[in-house]
C-alpha cells in the first residue's frame, strides 16, 4: 500500500507541476502580447507622418481610439460588453486599412510600404492577443489532475485511518490551494492574477500629453 500511495503521489506531483507550468506559459504569452500591441500601435502612430498631412490626422485618431478600445479589452468582463469592444475593435481596424490603402495605392513608394506594414502589424498583434486569451488547459488535462487528486486522497484516507483526523486534511488543503492557483493564472478575465494593460496605457498616457 505504501509503495501503491507514493507513486500516485509522485504521479500528482507531476502533473500539478506540468499543469502550472502550462498556465504560467500561457499566462506570460499573454503579456507578451500585450506589450507587442503597444509597440505596434506606437510604430505605426509614428509612421502616419508618412502620410499626408490630412491622412496623418485621420490615422492618429483611429489609432487613438483602438488603443482606448485595446485598453478596455484587457480590462473587460465576460459578458456584452466585451462583445461590444469587439464590435467597436473591428470596426476601427476596418476604417484604419480603408484610410492607408488608397493613399498608398496611388502613390507606391517604399515608405507607402512602410506604413502599410505597420497597420499590418497593428491588425496582427490584435489576433495573436484574441488568440492567446482563447489558448486554455485542455478540460482532458484538468480532468486527469481531478482524477487522481481524488485517488490520492482516498489512499491517503485508507492508510491514516484510526490516527489523527487532522492527518487528512493535509493533502485535501494543499490540492485545493494548488488547484485554485492554476486555475487563477489560467482564467484571463476570471481570476484574481490578470494582465494589466500598463504598456498600452502607458502609450496612451504618452500621446494624450502631445
Amino acid at each position: 500500500m505504501t509503495f501503491v500511495l507514493g507513486g500516485t503521489m509522485t504521479l500528482l506531483g507531476l502533473i500539478i507541476g506540468f499543469t502550472y507550468s502550462m498556465a504560467v506559459t500561457r499566462y506570460d504569452q499573454r503579456k507578451n502580447y500585450e506589450e507587442e500591441e503597444a509597440n505596434a500601435i506606437g510604430t505605426e502612430y509614428v509612421r502616419a507622418d508618412y502620410l499626408p498631412t490630412a491622412e496623418t490626422v485621420k490615422i492618429r485618431a483611429l489609432l487613438k481610439n483602438y488603443l482606448y478600445q485595446r485598453i478596455l479589452y484587457y480590462e473587460a468582463g465576460q459578458g456584452e460588453k466585451l462583445s461590444e469592444i469587439n464590435s467597436q475593435t473591428t470596426r476601427l481596424q476596418v476604417e484604419m486599412w480603408n484610410e492607408i490603402v488608397p493613399s498608398t495605392s496611388a502613390r507606391p513608394t517604399q515608405v507607402g510600404a512602410l506604413v502599410v506594414s505597420g497597420m499590418n502589424n497593428v491588425l496582427n498583434s490584435q489576433g495573436y492577443t484574441q488568440a492567446a486569451w482563447w489558448n486554455r488547459i485542455p478540460i482532458a488535462a484538468w480532468t486527469l489532475l481531478v482524477l487522481i487528486s481524488v485517488f490520492c486522497n482516498l489512499l491517503i484516507g485508507y492508510c491514516v485511518h484510526g490516527r489523527s483526523n487532522y492527518l487528512l486534511l493535509i493533502l485535501p488543503v494543499a490540492l485545493s490551494i494548488s488547484l485554485f492557483l492554476i486555475a487563477d493564472i489560467e482564467s484571463p478575465r476570471g481570476g484574481t492574477i490578470q494582465v494589466h494593460p500598463q504598456n498600452l496605457e502607458s502609450l496612451a498616457r504618452s500621446l494624450d500629453s502631445q
